[in-house]
C-alpha cells in the first residue's frame, strides 16, 4: 500500500473522486500545512491556521499507479488557480502536494510537470514536507456519498467524479 496527502479545493471533491477508483483502500479527509494543533473545520475556514484541506489516498500501487493517482489529481482541480478553487477562496483551499520522502517529492514534481504540459503552464500547486496530519471531523468523511443531494455535491463535486469516470474510466471501481 502506499500513502499520498494532496489538497485541491474543498477535500469533499477530491474524496467523492478517489472513491470511485479501483485500487484505492481509503481516503480520509483531513488538513496539514499549518501551525495549529488539532484543527477544527471552522478554525481552518478562518484561513488562519495555514492548514488546507486535503486528503490521505490510500491505494495499491498494483492496481492503480502512483502516477494515475497523482494525474487524476491534476485533471480534478485547476492547479492554476492560486489559494482558490472556483468559489471556495483561501489558503485553505490551495493546491498542496505533501511529501514524505525524496522519491515521493520526486514523484511529485514530475507529475506536476505533466500538469504544466497539460493545463498549458501557470501551475501554482505546491510541494511541502508532510508535517502533522489531522484527520477532519467524522461528517466530512465520505461526504459525497452520505450527501448526495447536496447543492455543493451536485453543483461541485459531481461534475468532477463525471470527468474523472471520462477520463480514467479504465481505473473505476466494478460496481
Amino acid at each position: 500500500m502506499r500513502t499520498f496527502h494532496l489538497a485541491g479545493g474543498c477535500f469533499w471533491c477530491l474524496d467523492a473522486v478517489y472513491r470511485v477508483l479501483d485500487g484505492v483502500h481509503d481516503v480520509i479527509s483531513g488538513y496539514t500545512g499549518g501551525s495549529l494543533p488539532n484543527p477544527s473545520y471552522e478554525q481552518v475556514c478562518t484561513g488562519t491556521t495555514g492548514h488546507a484541506e486535503a486528503v490521505k489516498v490510500v491505494f495499491d500501487p498494483e492496481v492503480i499507479p502512483a502516477d494515475v493517482i497523482l494525474d487524476v489529481f491534476f485533471t480534478l482541480h485547476d492547479p492554476r488557480q492560486l489559494n482558490r478553487q472556483g468559489a471556495d477562496v483561501g489558503t485553505q483551499y490551495r493546491s498542496a502536494m505533501f511529501y514524505t520522502d525524496d522519491e515521493e517529492r520526486a514523484l511529485f514534481e514530475a507529475a506536476r510537470d505533466r500538469a504544466d504540459d497539460t493545463w498549458g503552464g501557470g501551475i501554482v500547486t505546491e510541494l511541502s514536507p508532510l508535517g502533522y496530519w489531522y484527520d477532519a471531523e467524522e461528517y466530512h468523511q465520505d461526504f459525497f456519498a452520505k450527501n448526495p443531494g447536496q447543492g455543493y455535491c451536485l453543483a461541485v463535486a459531481l461534475p468532477k467524479v463525471n470527468k474523472v469516470r471520462q477520463s480514467y474510466a479504465p481505473y473505476l471501481r466494478s460496481r
